[in-house]
């Protein structure tokens, strides 16, 4: 990558130049309230495949997204190392969401137009080492549908890992604790793997499109059959573009 195409500071996100401070606080956010409290009393999570998660390096975390519950279980679920969300900015403007956004450590991203900002923040963040979590169809639907390129974008940018990740059972939340009962949350991680690009950074948009079909086949084999929407048809499922890395 040449030294034009790095993102440059004065179009990041603060989050990206603040991420060593959050790490005392994100581990009591974690293992404390998400985990010890959320976990125990709000949600039964039933996990498979967390150890697949890569311990360090370059990583994005992608997720279904069904329910406001979903970031939470998954920053909960991965233990090994701290997830830093990209979050619709409109969750900024509701006041105890806002507070517990800016307590981990999340960026926003604006919906529905070209967020040079978002994107250059999450490349910075990949090209430091950290791992983000998206949701790649940028909003919350309950079977799969169709999501822009920007998450392969940054991927092939930073030479991330993808490690993805499928949830159901969050959209029982909260109308579960009216029966008094925990949500039953089943979260399976995938194999991570690398989108094969040849070493280049700049990838035709024919070819990014395929990247991130592939990309969301992987996700919809995580989801039970009703979650899976436009992907629904597994026979259609190719890996050309993906190197696994488990």
């Amino acid at each position: 990558m040449s030294t034009a195409d790095l993102p440059t500071r004065a179009r990041l996100h603060p989050v990206v130049e603040r991420q060593e401070r959050y790490a005392r606080r994100r581990r009591w956010l974690r293992d404390v309230l998400l985990r010890g409290i959320g976990f125990r009393l709000l949600v039964n999570v039933h996990c498979t495949g967390s150890e697949r998660v890569p311990d360090s390096g370059p990583l994005i975390v992608i997720m279904n997204h069904i329910a406001a519950l979903d970031p939470f279980v998954v920053v909960g679920a991965v233990t090994n190392r701290f997830l830093t969300p990209m979050s619709k900015i409109e969750n900024y403007r509701n006041p105890i969401v806002a507070l517990m956004t800016r307590a981990w450590g999340v960026y926003p991203v604006r919906r529905g137009e070209v967020d040079r900002q978002a994107l250059d923040s999450t490349i910075a963040l990949l090209q430091r080492g950290h791992a983000v979590l998206i949701a790649p169809e940028g909003t919350r639907h309950r079977s799969l549908a169709d999501p822009k390129d920007g998450t392969t974008y940054v991927a092939t940018r930073a030479g991330a890992v993808i490690q993805p990740v499928g949830l159901d059972g969050t959209d029982q939340f909260p109308a579960s604790l009216l029966r008094l009962r925990r949500a039953e949350v089943q979260v399976n991680f995938g194999r991570p793997f690398r989108f094969r690009t040849e070493g280049r950074t700049r990838i035709p948009r024919d070819e990014l499109r395929a990247m991130t079909r592939e990309m969301m086949y992987q996700l919809a084999l995580l989801v039970p059959e009703h979650r899976r929407g436009v992907y629904s048809d597994l026979d259609a499922l190719t890996t050309d573009y993906l190197e696994f890395v488990d």
